[in-house]
């Protein structure tokens, strides 16, 4: 029996509808693609998420530099720092004009082993962090404002931290992909009782399964409108087909100094008709 070739580096970049820039090498240090050129279903689900994410991405990258000549981006609830790499080795790492990223996360190995890489890899422009999302504003390894917030699939309230850390930086751009929102399902089911009793709305959480992706549809109104309350312009949309990922609401907001109005009355609105007032600090 004849051993099959190995593939090329052609032969990969048509395989896993990568660009001409990305490299292999840097998609097997990921553990992305194996060794010998192989990736898993999941694997191939990730990659083509984060592929996507930086289709959105990189057109802000563009603007940024051609309004300051410079930028700088935090990933929040960094992980593996799929993103982060990916972005740098991608179209950062081809500039010459200033330019960093930041990765945030809380488990040290994670962080450790992002350093080792970006050390390996020469790409001497990022930095990772070990600290969690809501206390990274208060970090002294950060700059004090920052271009572009991102957060991809950081869960539950973590993503409401990386928007708190975004108004905080005067972001310009925030691209999150919201993941696990529990809390106002947790919410929904401790206050059942009495809701049920009060409000028919609240047949839209009755059930557990209803309460947990109900809350979660609740959640991503109220980031969209609590950014909105900040000037800044909200666009929500799919990052990729449901076959890929069911975490797939993908939200892009650019500060606009828009009128705050109207953003903030809708948003104070929104938590008084489903009995949300107790998360008016949250989302203020």
């Amino acid at each position: 029996m004849k051993n099959k070739s190995p593939k090329t580096p052609l032969d990969l970049h048509a395989q896993l509808e990568l660009r001409p820039e990305q490299s292999i090498e840097l998609l097997k240090a990921l553990h992305i693609v194996t060794r010998d050129g192989g990736i898993n279903q999941d694997s191939r689900r990730k990659l083509k998420q984060v592929n996507h994410l930086l289709q959105f991405i990189v057109p802000l990258l563009n603007a940024t530099l051609a309004e300051r000549g410079k930028v700088d981006v935090v990933d929040h609830g960094a992980g593996k720092s799929y993103l982060g790499f990916m972005l740098y080795d991608r179209f950062l790492k081809s500039l010459d004009k200033p330019h960093h990223v930041y990765g945030i996360e809380t488990r040290e190995e994670l962080v450790v082993r992002a350093r080792e890489l970006a050390r390996d890899a020469k790409f001497d422009s990022m930095s990772f962090l070990n600290v969690s999302a809501a206390n990274a504003a208060q970090s002294k390894d950060l700059p004090e404002t920052v271009d572009i917030v991102t957060a991809l699939h950081a869960c539950d309230t973590a993503t409401d931290d990386a928007i708190s850390f975004a108004l905080a930086k005067k972001a310009k751009y925030v691209v999150l992909v919201p993941c696990c929102q529990a809390e106002i399902a947790a919410f929904f089911r401790e206050d059942k009782g009495n809701a049920i009793a009060k409000n028919s709305l609240s047949e839209l959480w009755r059930h557990p399964i209803q309460a947990r992706e109900f809350g979660a549809q609740i959640t991503n109104v109220l980031r969209g409108l609590r950014l909105e309350a900040h000037g800044y312009k909200v666009t929500v949309t799919e990052l990729v087909g449901w076959e890929h990922s069911m975490k797939n609401e993908l939200i892009v907001a650019e500060f606009k100094n828009l009128p705050r109005a109207k953003g903030d009355a809708r948003l104070l609105e929104m938590l008084a008709t489903f009995g949300l007032k107790k998360l008016e600090q949250r989302f203020s």
